[in-house]
């Protein structure tokens, strides 16, 4: 994570702040401050605190990640060099929007289903390059991060199961692959494939892009199998806050939710120099 930010703190300046080097006297020491111009939930302070405490700024904190926050909320003050925090100042703000956007958009998810035994999570169809902001926001807002990339467990898809045989194929490659350390999850897209990896007892089955019937009909048929206890049910794909209910209803495990991080409305911050 400081690797990126060094990027994009290099991205940003290119071969120097001209504008302030122009403008901005030398050494001149400035009071300044970060309010957010909107609503939701705060993530991302942590990060952008040893930004500025990197650069020799001095940072006070008033509101934490995960508080909610209003407009005109103040946020962070800063105290130091002019010039070093408008060479800091787009970098953090950036950052700090994305992650508060993703971070609401969590919890508003995480709270329409916070009375039942479900859970809220994100996917891997995060920004290029900044996956880990993005899934340290998806925590800060309530949902569970999902796999962070490759190496954290098997999940068998649409394209891995294409060079297979069938959907069970693939699962019992992996098993017989792969250490008891990992779980494996596989991605399954008919009533006869879930039921027969569930039978196989994959750690978690995922029902991808299945409509409302569809997903009522598997819970129902592994039920009445007696092996609903075998794995965790997970759905993904055309899940909204309109039909999420829905879901819940139907007594699935897990919903993960891609457009929390691919589709999330950043949060609007502002810094002023006073």
């Amino acid at each position: 994570m400081d690797k990126i930010i060094e990027y994009m703190l290099d991205e940003d300046k290119g071969f120097g702040d001209i504008t302030s080097e122009a403008i901005v006297e030398n050494d001149l020491e400035v009071d300044a401050y970060i309010i957010s111009k909107d609503e939701g939930i705060l993530a991302g302070m942590g990060i952008i605190k040893e930004l500025f405490e990197e650069h020799g700024i001095e940072v006070t904190f008033w509101l934490n990640d995960g508080c909610e926050i209003s407009k005109n909320d103040l946020l962070m003050s800063l105290k130091g060099d002019a010039r070093t925090i408008l060479l800091l100042e787009r970098t953090a703000l950036n950052l700090s929007m994305r992650m508060s956007g993703v971070a609401s958009a969590a919890n508003y998810y995480s709270n329409l289903v916070k009375d039942y035994d479900v859970r809220i999570a994100g996917t891997r169809k995060t920004s290029p390059a900044i996956a880990k902001f993005d899934k340290y926001a998806l925590k800060v807002g309530g949902a569970d991060t999902h796999r962070f990339g490759l190496d954290d467990m098997v999940l068998i898809k649409d394209n891995h199961i294409a060079v297979s045989k069938s959907p069970l194929d693939a699962l019992l490659k992996a098993k017989e692959n792969t250490s008891f350390s990992k779980k494996i999850e596989i991605e399954v897209e008919t009533l006869s494939d879930a039921v027969e990896c569930v039978k196989n007892k994959a750690d978690i089955v995922m029902l991808d892009n299945m409509g409302g019937d569809e997903v009522k009909n598997v819970i129902k048929e592994l039920e009445r199998l007696d092996i609903r206890q075998n794995s965790l049910i997970e759905v993904s794909g055309g899940i909204t806050e309109d039909n999420i209910m829905d879901y819940v209803e139907y007594g699935v495990d897990i919903i993960s939710i891609g457009a929390l991080t691919h589709s999330s409305r950043s949060l609007n911050f502002s810094m002023k120099i006073k």
